[in-house]
């Protein structure tokens, strides 16, 4: 039985079909599964933690691999199906709750220590449309993760993996680029999936740096200085950061400007991530 017969049985023992409110898609295509576990590197050593399972179909072959796999899942019928498929695992465990309202600091400390693993690393097809909020989550919460293995949908994909003042970039890039290395390590085509979605996706690894890639004195300011910099992105960083009230007069944000010899037509997104580490500073 291939995966598209393996799921299709599923979805018919079951009588499930896709909510499309929580944007599930299955995947279906067996290289792109053994693509997502290869890259991720999974080993007996391993904690992994799987954000919205659904059949199980990745599940299967994350329990293969790591030492524990935790299942976090916010739809009650796609928690009684891999239930029912991976009780007898020794190394299973499902979590029936949003992934954004769960403590996964101490979620990933127990498991590391009761069941004596080196590593955290995160696997999963996430759902697209919270797909920034878990990945900020993720980052941000300093959880010791070693990787971050997600398909997401292909055009955020390529903002995540973009470089800073490159052609994709956005706001989210020059988070991603404090946090981690990213990479695109598949495509993914919209016919790997049942139901067929519109869009096309990827696949993205991050893997986390030991220490940000610059130090700050607020990280919050930082974020908010970029975020503030991508809302008007037709905008010179100028107006943007007045816009969004960094700074109180226009004036005061040329001079800072000046003083770190940037051009004041510049438009957010062709900074480097040290210059709004230094405008993050001056603020502060």
């Amino acid at each position: 039985m291939n995966l598209v017969q393996e799921t299709k049985f599923i979805m018919n023992k079951y009588n499930i079909t896709a909510s499309k409110s929580l944007g599930q898609n299955f995947l279906v295509d067996e290289e792109v599964v053994n693509g997502i576990v290869n890259n991720a590197e999974i080993s007996k050593d391993d904690l992994v933690i799987e954000i919205g399972p659904g059949l199980g179909t990745l599940t299967s072959r994350l329990l293969e691999k790591a030492g524990k796999v935790v299942c976090i899942e916010l739809d009650k019928r796609m928690v009684n199906i891999i239930t029912d498929r991976f009780s007898l695992y020794e190394n299973f465990e499902v979590i029936n709750e949003d992934v954004l309202k769960v403590n996964l600091k101490e979620l990933i400390k127990e498991n590391l220590e009761k069941h004596n693993l080196k590593n955290a690393k995160v696997v999963a097809n996430l759902p697209y449309y919270i797909t920034t909020p878990i990945i900020m989550k993720l980052l941000v919460d300093r959880l010791g993760l070693q990787s971050i293995t997600v398909m997401v949908q292909k055009e955020v994909a390529e903002r995540l993996a973009e470089k800073p003042g490159g052609k994709e970039c956005g706001a989210i890039t020059y988070s991603i680029n404090y946090f981690a290395d990213s990479q695109i390590i598949i495509h993914v085509p919209n016919t790997s999936f049942i139901p067929t979605p519109e869009v096309n996706s990827a696949v993205i690894k991050l893997t986390l740096l030991k220490e940000p890639r610059v130090k700050v004195k607020n990280e919050e300011t930082l974020f908010k200085v970029i975020k503030a910099s991508f809302m008007q992105k037709r905008k010179t960083l100028v107006n943007s950061l007045y816009n969004g009230k960094i700074l109180d007069s226009k004036q005061e944000i040329e001079q800072m400007l000046e003083s770190f010899g940037i051009d004041l037509k510049i438009r957010g997104e062709k900074l480097s991530l040290e210059q709004f580490a230094r405008i993050a500073d001056y603020i502060e």
